[in-house]
């Protein structure tokens, strides 16, 4: 991924390749018991949200709150479609305070035996916080 201007001040952060069985599918195949997804998140964090001033914990976004928000995501119901899941994977990772952009994407690795696997992938993006507007007649401070 080409890093563009709305990202240079960001921090990437990223849960590579999670391996979890997950109930998923509209195949009769698919719909006996919960098969192998892979998942692989990236967070785009601002640096000024996320550069800890006394190396802890809660000054940054934690790699938990990934895998929780998975975690939860993927024991709540059989999921029919790929992109379902990484739609509401997406908006649970932006309603993060500290997250400015998010990618994600998941594949399933078992359905097809002539490829590696077969996935959706999914990217959101903050709106930009609106502009101040200054009050016509207003001063400006020097």
């Amino acid at each position: 991924m080409k890093t563009s201007v709305e990202f240079a001040d960001c921090r990437r952060l990223f849960l590579k390749n999670y391996r979890v069985d997950v109930r998923m599918g509209v195949h009769a195949f698919e719909k006996k018991g919960p098969q192998p997804i892979v998942i692989n998140v990236e967070l785009f964090v601002p640096i000024r949200l996320s550069t800890p001033k006394a190396d802890r914990l809660d000054e940054v976004v934690d790699y938990d709150f990934i895998r929780e928000c998975v975690a939860a995501r993927v024991a709540q119901r059989h999921i029919q479609l790929q992109e379902t899941l990484c739609d509401e994977l997406l908006a649970d990772m932006l309603a993060h305070p500290s997250v400015r952009a998010a990618r994600v994407s998941t594949q399933k690795p078992t359905v097809y035996p002539d490829c590696d696997a077969v996935g959706v992938e999914v990217f959101g993006l903050k709106p930009a916080p609106p502009k101040k507007r200054r009050v016509k007649g207003a001063r400006r401070k020097r």
